[in-house]
């Protein structure tokens, strides 16, 4: 494997965003194709740090600076990359449900997804059930994931649920949710498709649901 694609990744993982920068730069005019900075160094590098973090060998902190660093690199190769594939790959709608203003772990959750080659596209925060519904209508995604870290806001998910279902869409979109206080019975209460932990599970559950 190139030399400058191996940079990228090492980067990545120590959350060095100058650094990755850089590297995704030389790689470019290296003549390494963007697809291949992305697959075997920025997608690559997040796997890692996803298994290290499961590992407990990262934690929160070294998860957010690698995402944040992936993320540095991702904006470089973004332009060869629409060129390369004008066709959009798969799509996911991310939010913090109405009532809840907490953004960390949905914010990871979004650098993790597009390190793992999404296309994301965030609501934000305080995100109200009928605008969540017309995101589904604009954007068509594949997947959308509720976020709530309050107890007294859960609710909103189920809401959120029930909205995009009245809007006629809801058999077009795998509904994930997370947050600290979820489990998986209650997803399955309010008729989510799957809920993760934490946001390196995050993607491997939206990888499952993609591949399902």
């Amino acid at each position: 494997m190139q030399i400058e694609i191996e940079q990228v990744f090492e980067h990545v993982v120590g959350g060095r965003r100058d650094d990755v920068e850089a590297a995704v730069r030389r790689a470019l005019q290296s003549g390494i194709p963007a697809e291949a900075v992305l697959k075997n160094g920025l997608v690559r590098a997040m796997d890692e740090v996803g298994r290290r973090f499961e590992a407990c060998e990262f934690y929160v902190p070294e998860m957010l600076a690698a995402a944040r660093a992936m993320k540095a690199g991702l904006a470089l190769l973004k332009t060869d990359l629409v060129a390369a594939a004008p066709a959009a790959g798969p799509r996911v709608v991310l939010g913090t449900v109405q009532g809840d203003m907490h953004d960390i772990g949905k914010s990871l959750v979004g650098m993790m997804l597009e390190g793992a080659g999404l296309e994301v596209h965030d609501l934000g925060v305080d995100v109200s059930p009928v605008r969540f519904a017309e995101a589904v209508g604009d954007l068509r995604p594949t997947v959308v994931g509720l976020s709530a870290l309050l107890t007294t806001t859960m609710a909103q998910m189920r809401t959120t649920i029930a909205a995009i279902d009245q809007a006629g869409l809801r058999r077009g979109v795998k509904v994930i949710v997370g947050g600290a206080p979820l489990t998986e019975a209650f997803a399955r209460s309010i008729g989510a498709d799957g809920t993760a932990p934490d946001a390196s599970r995050a993607v491997t559950l939206v990888r499952g649901l993609l591949s399902g």
